[in-house]
């Protein structure tokens, strides 16, 4: 795991490893084996008592990922007041069961989220495959992602009539095109550029998305709805 300056995990950071500086840790959370013997038959509790003896005798990077005593609620809302991504727990009274899907983990991401306004999309089936949205800053509109997550084929539809006469040959973003794609592709360059079809930036719709990545786009963005609520050149970056 790589933090941030702040001292908060951070997956860009992760992935840019060895560009900066940032410290890395090996976070150990369950011993299912030690010096040969299994203990896989022990309780999540049991086992987590051995890791804390073990650990006693190492050194960092090495650090235990300690136990959240409190509940379900109140871990939320720290994990949220703190920015992070979500939760991942397992019950302490359960057992190691391999390749067995028994309900003992449980994950739930925590979003962020805010308004966008509609640029264009990308063609796709008999609608669109990603919408393409971003931000103003001032009078710019700049392009923050585009996704393909969070449609039915009824948002789909209604998404299409709300784009009927709102068809530009212009792009709104005033960035675009950029030099280089990124490593996840999140990038819109000249090339991806041809993909899209542009629309008259008046439209607003709510987004949820993991966290914005250093070079201000958004990291696993799905679209909720649309809104009717606010004027698309009020909607900046929250």
């Amino acid at each position: 795991m790589a933090l941030d300056e702040s001292g908060r995990p951070s997956f860009n950071v992760l992935k840019n490893y060895g560009t900066g500086h940032a410290p890395v840790f090996y976070y150990v959370f369950d011993v299912p084996l030690l010096k040969g013997k299994d203990l896989r038959e022990e309780t999540l509790a049991a086992r987590r008592a051995v890791l804390t003896k073990l650990l006693g005798n190492l050194k960092q990077p090495v650090r235990e990922s300690a136990v959240l005593d409190a509940s379900l609620a109140d871990i939320i809302v720290s994990v949220k007041a703190q920015g992070l991504e979500g939760v991942v727990a397992k019950r302490q009274g359960s057992y190691d069961e391999p390749g067995q899907r028994s309900g003992a983990w449980q994950k739930m991401r925590i979003n962020q989220g805010q308004e966008f306004v509609i640029g264009g999309y990308t063609v796709g089936g008999r609608t669109f495959d990603a919408l393409v949205f971003g931000y103003y800053e001032g009078k710019k509109l700049l392009f923050a992602a585009k996704t393909r997550n969070g449609f039915t084929p009824a948002i789909r539809a209604e998404s299409m009539r709300k784009f009927a006469g709102l068809e530009t040959d212009v792009c709104p973003f005033a960035h675009l095109p950029e030099k280089r794609l990124g490593r996840w592709g999140q990038r819109l360059t000249a090339a991806k550029m041809k993909e899209c079809r542009w629309l008259k930036p008046v439209l607003v719709a709510q987004f949820e998305f993991v966290e914005w990545t250093p070079d201000n786009h958004l990291r696993h963005s799905h679209f909720v709805a649309l809104r009717t609520d606010k004027k698309a050149t009020d909607v900046v970056r929250e």
